[in-house]
């Protein structure tokens, strides 16, 4: 797991909470109901996100289609696999907290997120991490030998490195983390029906065999289910490079292995997940070997079309396949939809696409031609995106008037639990206690974060607060990373109120634009996306929107030039250690 300008050799310096209560689920975490907060806390009366993508608007569903992506926004490197008629689907999750966000369908097109794999301080160490570190690339499966699921993957934090936890009921909570005992990333669980297990994962060559920049292996080893640890010197390399190491092929990554007809499947990334990225496959008599690819290499790719395409979606690659309910394969997958500067502001999404796997091989259906946003409807199934509870696609809106105790589960924290931080005020809306920490330190923050899910869309909240001094600050941010980021905020100096913009810039902060106010009663802000730009406004009294700053450019929240592997998050921001200053 990687961006196209990061070398693999740098990595490594890198409440699933349902509660039943008679027939109710609360969708999240439990807020705090009493008001133990102070009292000058900054409070949020509503939030309000509305996509509006010009390609849903110029390609309306018919009855017998959906969207994908099936996720939209940072929601990369998913993972798949299935329980009789159940299917979950997982993916990476980085700093955020909690970690892990799993997904539940009975069909492919509908699906509800049931919670968090890791939503505790004891499987996810985070705190002090960059916000592209964390858990990469976590791989599910599902053991029927013990009727257990397991969760596997990397975590670039807390000196854990591969881990796996467990459960017999993901509506019920995972394990603590067993480390396990090896090098690499990208590592996957394969459970033979012989009972045997194995783990699979990308790791470097050999000391002193490294023939060139991006030159990786995946290894295999054997997994004992006792005592969830691999075994000793059982490690074995079965792709070294990539499908053709004469080629000098780069980034061979994200294994998964499958068995079909008595015949072992290992299919990979290869080329990196920028815009060389690829899905591959290899097969064997044997989980050890000897691999051989397929003669049609890749099976997924978007590299070789025009990249001034309308609608691009692009960098597609690190796939997961499943047998569905009507006895057809699928695939997962991540890719991205730029804006129209080509810019990644919404991070790596969640894909899917049906697979023909009727020959020796597994092709993914229209994966090598440009991908659309509409797929056909699989039979006998209805689409109920955005209804019963089941996930949104196209332009979606979503609200949130915190006057309940349960928070979705979209929302999230960086670094720390949104617990921490966050309360239902007396009289409602959302009650942020302000840390010390600002969103520039790479420690937990006190804001609550929701992920950009469009290119183009607005967001809205309305914001009561009246800062005591200049280190207080309460109110917006659209943030990339600690070092790219664009704060919206009220805060003091001397005697004054000020609404603020400022925007952060390889760590880099400068005022863009300022404003007096009189914060004695609520002030509603809202932001802009339009493609590249991004437009900041604020309301008193009820009045109309005032821009402040002009247009922004939106560059600054996109993976091209902040790197990393997030995408951009809308964040309910407070701080009691603001550093920006007013001249």
């Amino acid at each position: 797991m990687k961006t196209f300008t990061m070398k693999l050799s740098k990595i490594k310096i890198r409440q699933s909470v349902l509660l039943l209560a008679g027939t109710f689920l609360l969708s999240g975490a439990t807020l705090h109901s009493k008001n133990k907060f102070d009292k000058n806390a900054p409070v949020f009366t509503q939030f309000v996100y509305q996509g509006e993508d010009p390609i849903y608007q110029n390609n309306p569903l018919q009855p017998n289609e959906f969207y994908t992506p099936i996720l939209q926004g940072c929601y990369p490197d998913p993972s798949i696999t299935r329980k009789g008629g159940d299917f979950y689907l997982v993916n990476s999750s980085f700093a955020m907290f909690p970690g892990v966000p799993i997904f539940h369908s009975k069909d492919l097109v509908n699906w509800k997120q049931i919670g968090h794999v890791l939503d505790r301080k004891s499987q996810l160490k985070v705190e002090n991490c960059g916000i592209s570190a964390g858990i990469y690339a976590p791989a599910i499966e599902y053991n029927p030998y013990n009727d257990t699921f397991y969760m596997i993957t990397t975590q670039i934090s807390g000196g854990i490195g591969n881990m796996v936890v467990k459960t017999k009921d993901p509506l019920k909570g995972w394990s603590d983390p067993f480390k396990l005992k090896f090098d690499g990333i990208d590592p996957s669980l394969f459970f033979d029906d012989n009972g045997k297990a194995y783990v699979v994962h990308n790791d470097a060559p050999a000391k002193g065999k490294e023939l060139y920049n991006g030159h990786r292996v995946i290894k295999i080893w054997d997994y004992d289910i006792e005592t969830d640890q691999v075994i000793a010197e059982t490690d074995r390399v079965i792709v070294d490079g990539g499908v053709d190491i004469n080629k000098k092929p780069i980034w061979i990554e994200a294994p998964h292995m499958y068995k079909k007809n008595g015949l072992y499947y290992l299919m990979c990334a290869e080329g990196g997940t920028g815009d060389w990225h690829s899905e591959v496959i290899f097969v064997a008599d044997n989980p050890k070997g000897p691999f051989k690819p397929a003669p049609s290499n890749p099976i997924l790719t978007q590299r070789h079309f025009s990249k001034d395409r309308a609608n691009k979606i692009d960098w597609a690659g690190h796939a997961d396949l499943v047998e569905g309910p009507d006895g057809k394969y699928y695939g997962v997958f991540l890719g991205i939809r730029p804006n129209e500067k080509n810019m990644v502001n919404s991070g790596r999404e969640t894909f899917i696409l049906p697979v023909d796997w009727s020959g020796e091989f597994p092709v993914f259906e229209n994966g090598l031609v440009p991908l659309e946003c509409k797929l056909k409807m699989p039979v006998d199934v209805e689409n109920k995106t955005g209804k019963e509870g089941f996930f949104p696609n196209g332009n979606f809106r979503f609200e949130e008037d915190f006057t309940s105790f349960g928070l979705d589960f979209r929302w999230i924290g960086v670094r720390g639990p949104r617990e921490d931080f966050i309360s239902i005020a007396k009289k409602g809306g959302l009650k942020i206690a302000p840390f010390s920490t600002q969103i520039k330190e790479v420690k937990p923050t006190s804001t609550l974060f929701y992920r950009q899910q469009h290119s183009h869309f607005t967001a809205n909240t309305t914001l009561k607060f009246k800062p005591r001094n200049e280190a207080e600050l309460a109110g917006f941010t659209c943030y990339q990373s600690e070092h790219f980021n664009y704060v919206f905020g009220i805060t003091k100096k001397d005697k004054d109120y000020f609404l603020l913009l400022a925007k952060t810039e390889r760590g880099k902060t400068t005022v863009v634009a300022k404003t007096k106010i009189t914060p004695d009663t609520p002030i509603s802000l809202k932001m802009e996306g339009k493609g590249n730009e991004y437009r900041f406004y604020y309301s008193v009294n009820g009045g109309e929107f005032d821009n402040l700053g002009g247009t922004v450019s939106g560059d600054i929240l996109s993976t091209n030039v902040a790197g990393g592997f997030t995408g951009s998050l809308i964040g309910l921001y407070a701080t009691a250690g603001n550093d920006i200053r007013i001249d």
